[in-house]
């Protein structure tokens, strides 16, 4: 069993209220889940007006698999998410 992780940091810099930015993190978790079946949860940053972290993770037989459908999600993330990536990771382990 591979797991496939991802976890990257964004800025939103047009939230003016914790309420603003939880929708916008809560619209990204929402893709992540429907179009490539990823868990997601926003991992740190709770009081940040600005920044938010957010980690998913995919479960499959194939690191090779798991690590292509992160890199599309990250790449829907950059074209469609109103917010600037600050920092990503990718990372796989065998169990």
């Amino acid at each position: 069993m591979i797991v496939s992780m991802i976890q990257f940091i964004i800025e939103i810099p047009e939230s003016t209220s914790l309420k603003e930015k939880r929708r916008i993190v809560r619209s990204v978790k929402d893709k992540l889940h429907r179009r490539f079946r990823l868990s997601a949860a926003e991992v740190d940053l709770h009081d940040s007006l600005s920044f938010a972290q957010i980690g998913g993770a995919l479960v499959s037989n194939s690191r090779v698999f798991g690590e292509s459908v992160l890199q599309k999600a990250f790449a829907m993330i950059e074209d469609e998410v109103p917010a600037r990536i600050q920092d990503m990771s990718i990372h796989s382990e065998e169990f």
